[in-house]
């Protein structure tokens, strides 16, 4: 029995290992719903996290007052900082922002007022719910 037992434990590790150990970069969504008290904090937590492990795939997704950041011309109110220039040099180095389409609707933007190459994602909570559950990305929420 006990030989059994630790066979049965063994073939679990075996068949469960490569899922929870895949290789490759750990990816990450950036949740972005308010501008003001997350922009520029995430975006430098974004560039900190890149400094400290630079194959990290992360997807930005804004929704809400969060697509503020992706607007052309928006600055940071509190520190005058421009947006565009950050994340600029944050898409440089792969990431992908994206910017909720329900968001557009209801306050009436237009695509053209964002910042160039912005993608857009017909619903900011679907797809940061898709990334997690779906393709395994770790969360976080600055």
């Amino acid at each position: 029995m006990k030989k059994l037992l630790q066979y049965i434990v063994a073939l679990s590790f075996a068949l469960i290992s490569p899922v929870m150990y895949a290789a490759g970069p750990t990816e990450v969504v950036y949740h972005i719903d308010d501008a003001e008290s997350q922009g520029v904090k995430g975006l430098r937590n974004i560039r900190n996290h890149l400094d400290v492990s630079p194959q990290t795939k992360i997807i930005v997704v804004t929704h809400a007052n969060g697509v503020d950041i992706m607007m052309d011309g928006a600055k940071d109110k509190k520190n005058n900082i421009e947006y565009a220039p950050l994340i600029g040099a944050l898409k440089s180095r792969g990431v992908r922002f994206e910017v909720c389409e329900i968001t557009l609707k209801n306050r009436n933007l237009s695509k053209d007022q964002f910042i160039l190459d912005t993608d857009f994602t017909p619903s900011g909570v679907v797809r940061i719910a898709d990334l997690q559950y779906q393709n395994h990305f770790a969360y976080i929420k600055p």
